[in-house]
């Protein structure tokens, strides 16, 4: 464990008498304190379990401890025992950031600048543009594994199908993966005709799900079951748990829609100003705060009554799913205890992008409810959530799941890169603690591997070159022992499809595209504005343009391309599709284009409005 563990233990927080004696004595003598703590370090405090809990789209204000209406009682005890973000930004899409969440590395350096099913063939000439994890990055799971920890992973994987991509040769011990970038909830099948079969594998090989699936029940089931295969053997574990909940289909077993069928009734423009006072009054968001007018929210009271009951219901499935995902941690809370090993289990719950607003605004409406039934889903009413049904809850409400934040998931707007972070559990000190430190998705695994007592890797790791991590260990601010990790001249730079910001201090420069945005630059203080409802760029203009030169270097070191002409996410993921499966004959192309393209003829019609 070395002298880095008795280093991090202290920095927690965990000292014992024993150890502060030995302290003592080492400076009297002149001896490395830290060499004569080791022994007391090792034998009384044990290193610490870890569950990293991973949600899928979760908006910022869509659990209980960032001002949900959603119950959501487990998270809201870790919450109490531990220490809630506000100010926690990922990637706005979801590979991106798992790639940084799980290496400590820009997502650019480390292979992933977007998901590979929307790299342009042009970008996929350079290396750092695959769509995949790298193999000159480390992941945390391998680092734990090798410095004796057991590693398991049950859920959404999508950094690489093949072979020596998936997780089983990248850490990880014990593991059952979803490859794609979502899949049914219910069955084992794909949720967009860009995959022929959803694709789960178990230990490296193709696994077939089992009859009676739900996915949060299954991945805690099995998250269960690798924890408890080796307890007995006294080492640590760390459990990666990257849940399928909430990204679409949105689905939910019945008992937890009933709980919502009337919450949503007064539509998506009071839920959001609702959620906006909850998130003022706990201290998520200062006092004053203010929201913009999302342009893609409509009007709830131009909808007839039919349609606003059908809205309600959307809306009601995606909460019991996020009510079903937290009873299934709970379920694995309980489990800890029962076993003896929750008082020394560290729990870290994020998400890994913000609100998902590509849903249709009107999934009956053709070509809508032509591509659902294509793939061979309904959107009844009646059954909605349930198998075979497939959801989404649109951008209006996503602009409720987001609140009070601006932009959704895919833009570089708050609204789709900060998202809750809540670290908790006995080591960590703090408890029902708050900060507004800015943080960043590559902190979490240097944290991780200080908690665990884990070296970081330098330039070499296993006899070959990697890339050294470059997030901050947020330990100190876990313990207390500061207010904030990034000083007001560190800086973090972010780029997805053009879309971009750049973080100093306070302030951060961002640049979102149509069909939302402009495209032009602006700067704002995220720490009194995280709505983004004052630019700064015309009174701040000497920090604008130091943060623009900034921005640009950092596209130089992390090497963005420029977008192709005429790129679009939505075009460009049916012209990769078109491409693939022309290599399977021109009947199958013939006959994927009839359902491909209303995605498209949707995308044209909603940039054309805005």
């Amino acid at each position: 464990m070395g002298l880095f563990f008795a280093a991090s233990r202290l920095r927690c927080g965990f000292g014992s008498r024993r150890a502060a004696q030995a302290l003592a004595i080492a400076s009297l003598i002149g001896v490395s304190p830290f060499a004569m703590a080791v022994d007391a370090f090792v034998e009384e405090a044990p290193r610490p379990n870890i569950v990293f809990i991973l949600a899928d789209d979760l908006g910022f204000s869509d659990i209980e401890p960032y001002g949900s209406e959603v119950s959501t009682p487990t998270l809201s005890v870790l919450a109490n025992n531990g220490i809630r973000f506000t100010n926690f930004h990922t990637a706005a899409n979801c590979a991106p950031a798992r790639a940084m969440l799980l290496t400590g590395v820009s997502n650019h350096l480390a292979g992933v600048p977007n998901i590979p099913e929307m790299l342009s063939p042009e970008q996929r000439e350079q290396d750092n543009y695959q769509g995949v994890l790298g193999s000159n990055v480390v992941t945390v799971a391998t680092l734990l594994e090798d410095a004796g920890y057991h590693t398991y992973m049950a859920g959404k994987w999508h950094l690489g199908a093949t072979p020596d991509k998936r997780p089983s040769r990248r850490g990880f011990e014990r593991t059952v993966a979803l490859m794609d970038s979502g899949a049914d909830n219910w069955e084992q099948r794909p949720y967009l005709p860009i995959y022929k079969e959803a694709n789960w594998f178990a230990d490296g090989e193709r696994y077939q799900l089992p009859e009676d699936f739900y996915s949060s029940r299954f991945l805690i089931d099995k998250t269960i079951e690798f924890v408890g295969s080796n307890l007995e053997d006294g080492k640590p574990f760390f459990a990666y748990v990257p849940f399928q909940a909430v990204h679409i289909p949105v689905q939910a077993p019945q008992e937890f829609i009933d709980h919502y069928m009337s919450a949503y009734d007064d539509g998506w423009e009071t839920l959001r100003k609702q959620r906006a006072e909850r998130a003022m009054q706990l201290g998520i968001v200062p006092k004053a705060t203010e929201m913009v007018e999302m342009t893609s929210t409509k009007d709830w009271a131009a909808l007839s009554p039919e349609r606003k009951l059908y809205e309600a219901k959307r809306m009601a499935v995606y909460a019991g799913m996020i009510e079903a995902m937290d009873f299934h941690i709970g379920r694995l809370v309980a489990y800890l205890k029962d076993q003896g090993v929750y008082e020394n289990t560290i729990f870290i719950m994020t998400s890994d992008n913000g609100a998902e607003a590509s849903g249709p605004d009107d999934p009956h409406q053709f070509p809508n409810g032509r591509v659902a039934q294509s793939l061979g889903y309904h959107q009844d009413y009646d059954r909605l959530g349930l198998k075979g049904s497939y959801g989404s809850i649109g951008p209006s409400f996503a602009s409720a799941a987001a609140s009070p934040l601006a932009f959704y998931k895919f833009y570089a707007g708050e609204g789709g890169m900060r998202v809750p972070l809540i670290v908790a559990g006995a080591p960590v000190v703090q408890t029902n603690a708050i900060t507004h430190a800015f943080a960043w998705a590559t902190d979490i695994t240097p944290t991780v591997l200080a908690l665990a007592g884990v070296e970081p890797p330098g330039n070499r790791y296993a006899g070959k070159p990697v890339l050294p991590i470059s997030g901050k260990n947020l330990v100190p601010l876990l313990s207390g022992a500061t207010n904030r990790i990034y000083g007001p001249n560190d800086s973090v730079g972010y780029e997805l499809t053009g879309h971009a910001a750049f973080f100093q201090g306070d302030y951060k420069l961002v640049r979102n595209l149509p069909p939302m945005g402009d495209g032009q630059w602006r700067l704002y203080n995220i720490v009194v504005d995280p709505g983004e409802v004052e630019d700064l760029s015309e009174a701040q203009a000497e920090r604008f343009q130091r943060l623009l030169a900034g921005y640009a270097q950092f596209e130089k070191d992390n090497r963005v391309m420029p977008l192709p002409e005429g790129y679009s996410q939505a075009g460009q993921l049916m012209s990769n599709f078109f491409a693939e499966r022309t290599r399977t004959g021109l009947i199958v192309f013939l006959l994927t284009l009839l359902v491909l393209v209303p995605f498209y003829v949707v995308y044209v019609a909603r940039k054309g409005r805005e």
